[in-house]
C-alpha cells in the first residue's frame, strides 16, 4: 500500500492514539476495533514501559506485542507506534518485527521512530540515557540499520514502509526528518513553529516539502476553530490521544470536521 502525503479526496486524516495504561488488554482491543469501525485513518500506541499519568505503577502494556494484536484485529486504519524509541530494541530486530506486523496488517504499518525521552523507561530496563545530541545521532543510525535489514528480509514488507519521525529538535531532528521522513509528527501546540523550521530544512537539503505529510497529536478534544487553525498551519493528519475509558466522541466530531471542512489548501 503506497502512502501519499495527502489523501486523494483532499481531506485531512484523523487518527486515534490509544494510551495502553490504567486499562486491560480486553478494553484496548474493544477500543481499537471501535475506532477502526468509525473509519479513522490511523491507530497508534505509545512505546513506554510505565504509565505517564496517574498512578506511576498502574497497569501498562508493551507497544509492539500490542501492535501485533491491533494489526490482526483491525481492517482499514493504518497502524503504528507514536513513536518507537529506537534504543529499546536492536534495529535489525525492530526491522524484522515491523515486517511481521506489516504482514499481519495486510500492509498497513507506519513505522514511527523517535529519539526517546522518558528516563524511567531507560533506567529501569537497563538502557543507557544519552544526551539529546547523542539520541538523535543514534536515531539516524538506527533508521539506516532498519532500512538495510528490511532490504534483506525474506519475505520483505508488503510495500515500502512509510517512516514517521516524531519530535521537533530544530537543529538535528528536523533536518533528519527533512531528509528521510514520509510523515513528521509533533505536539499540536508546537506544530506551527516546527512546521516552519521543517520547511526551511527541506529547502536546505533539497527535498520537496510536499513529499512529507505534516501531523500533530492532540491530547484533548478540539473545537472546530482550533482544528481549522491547525489545518491552516499545515497539519494534514491529526492524531487524538484517547485514554481509558476510551470514549470516542471527540474523534467522531473530528471525523465530521474532516469530512465537511478539513481539506488541504487548493482542494475542492
Amino acid at each position: 500500500m503506497t502512502y501519499a502525503p495527502t489523501r486523494p479526496d483532499g481531506r485531512i486524516r484523523i487518527g486515534v492514539w490509544l494510551t495502553p495504561q490504567h486499562t486491560s488488554v480486553r478494553e484496548l482491543r474493544a477500543a481499537w476495533r471501535a475506532a477502526d469501525s468509525l473509519g479513522v485513518d490511523s491507530l497508534w500506541l505509545w512505546d513506554h514501559f510505565f504509565p505517564l499519568t496517574g498512578d506511576p505503577d498502574g497497569s501498562h502494556y508493551e507497544a509492539w506485542t500490542l501492535l501485533a494484536a491491533l494489526a490482526a484485529d483491525t481492517r482499514a486504519a493504518r497502524v503504528g507506534t507514536l513513536v518507537t524509541n529506537y534504543a529499546y530494541r536492536n534495529p535489525d530486530l525492530l526491522a524484522d518485527m515491523a515486517r511481521t506486523v506489516d504482514h499481519l496488517s495486510d500492509g498497513r504499518l507506519i513505522l514511527g521512530m523517535g529519539a526517546g525521552w522518558v528516563e524511567r523507561d531507560l533506567k529501569e530496563y537497563g538502557y543507557p540515557a544519552p544526551g539529546a545530541g547523542e539520541r538523535v545521532a543514534g536515531l539516524v543510525d538506527a533508521v539506516a540499520r532498519v532500512d538495510h535489514r528490511l532490504a534483506r528480509l525474506n519475505p520483505g514488507p508488503l510495500g515500502a514502509l512509510p517512516l514517521l519521525i516524531g519530535g521537533d529538535g530544530r537543529k538535528r531532528l528536523l533536518r533528519f526528518a527533512a531528509e528521510r521522513a514520509t510523515i513528521w509528527n509533533t505536539m499540536a501546540w508546537r506544530f506551527a513553529e516546527g512546521n516552519r523550521v521543517l520547511d526551511q530544512w527541506c529547502a536546505e537539503v533539497g527535498r520537496d516539502p510536499a513529499e512529507i505529510e505534516r501531523s500533530a497529536f492532540v491530547t484533548r478534544d478540539q473545537t472546530d476553530d482550533e482544528l481549522q487553525r491547525l489545518v491552516a498551519a499545515g497539519a494534514r493528519h491529526l492524531i487524538f490521544q484517547v485514554g481509558h475509558p476510551f470514549r470516542l466522541d471527540g474523534v467522531e466530531r473530528a471525523l465530521h470536521f474532516a469530512r465537511t471542512e478539513g481539506r488541504a489548501a487548493g482542494m475542492p
